[in-house]
């Protein structure tokens, strides 16, 4: 006879929904979604699909984020602002308005993101600095990079072929920006669960000895997460650049904490050891969404960043808690 405690008769409900904590971003966006609608008077889809296609490349960097996260004992990389940054003044300089020069301008933001992440995981898997540190101090060094590459920037054209990726819909309805982050999403689920890669990372980040006792190369892992995240940045980059139509300082300086939050609200455990793709995705239509709502309250873009910054870091706190229990 199974035995039920009288003091909480709901807590195999409560275990049991604690495995889909990405279902609380779900609901919070749909409860933001109403009082958005509320605010302006009537129901619309395309609003709907407005925002939803804005998180979409929230999620592509915190996608990248989350393998880094995955990888434990407090691991974050705040390098991928810069990298955005950096990979939108690159993407848009090299392309030069023209879709002939993509050809060069895609590899060329690509290989700048990966050599980034290997820079950052030869500081922390080799100097042994802090991931927080390592990063931190490469999100300066590529912050100076790109001050002096703006002094002489001059060019404000993106290649009409990536204008039309970010803005073409299917049907005229659907988005391909979601298209294409829905294969990201399902992607990264099939490595995460299916792959020899996967599997070595869940474990790494769940105890690192225990892995390497087991045979698999620690580092190695945590190197090819760091790569990822970085490459993840630098596409996050190419799409942003072709969004705003060109490059600016401090582009991509919205999607630090907020890709972190994503992750977080998403499910992703920040001890660690667990991954959650989708709900990466529904924790950045929370935040999307929650910014938007305070835009249509009213409030000054001061207090806009106060409240986002107590949310983050009451998420980042509680998700802390959780990870000791």
């Amino acid at each position: 006879m199974k035995k039920i405690d009288t003091l909480n008769p709901w807590k195999p409900e409560l275990k049991a929904l604690s495995r889909y904590l990405w279902i609380w971003a779900v609901l919070g966006s749909i409860i933001l979604f109403i009082l958005l609608s509320v605010f302006a008077g009537k129901f619309s889809m395309e609003s709907f699909i407005t925002l939803a296609t804005s998180a979409t490349f929230l999620t592509i960097v915190a996608t990248g984020q989350m393998l880094v996260i995955t990888t434990g004992e407090g691991a974050i990389d705040l390098s991928v602002s810069t990298v955005i940054t950096l990979s939108a003044f690159y993407m848009t300089g090299i392309a030069n308005g023209s879709n002939g020069n993509l050809w060069l301008a895609i590899p060329a933001v690509l290989l700048t993101g990966v050599v980034i992440g290997l820079v950052n995981s030869f500081l922390i898997l080799e100097l042994k600095i802090p991931a927080i540190i390592a990063t931190l101090g490469m999100n300066y060094i590529i912050s100076t990079l790109i001050l002096l590459y703006n002094k002489n920037f001059r060019v404000f054209n993106v290649a009409p072929f990536l204008t039309s990726v970010v803005r073409y819909k299917i049907f005229d309805f659907i988005p391909l920006m979601i298209i294409i982050t829905l294969v990201i999403i399902i992607g990264y689920d099939f490595l995460l669960r299916k792959t020899r890669f996967g599997k070595s990372l869940l474990a790494v980040g769940q105890n690192r000895e225990a892995a390497a006792l087991a045979g698999i190369q620690v580092k190695i892992t945590q190197m090819i997460a760091y790569v990822m995240c970085s490459v993840l940045a630098a596409i996050g980059g190419i799409f942003i650049s072709a969004r705003v139509g060109g490059a600016f300082y401090g582009l991509g300086d919205s999607y630090q904490m907020q890709s972190i939050a994503s992750v977080v609200v998403g499910g992703t455990l920040i001890s660690g050891g667990k991954a959650v793709p989708i709900g990466t995705y529904f924790g950045a239509l929370f935040l999307i969404m929650l910014t938007t709502a305070m835009q249509v309250a009213g409030l000054k873009f001061g207090m806009q960043n106060v409240i986002t910054g107590l949310f983050i870091v009451a998420v980042l706190f509680l998700a802390s808690k959780q990870s000791q229990q």
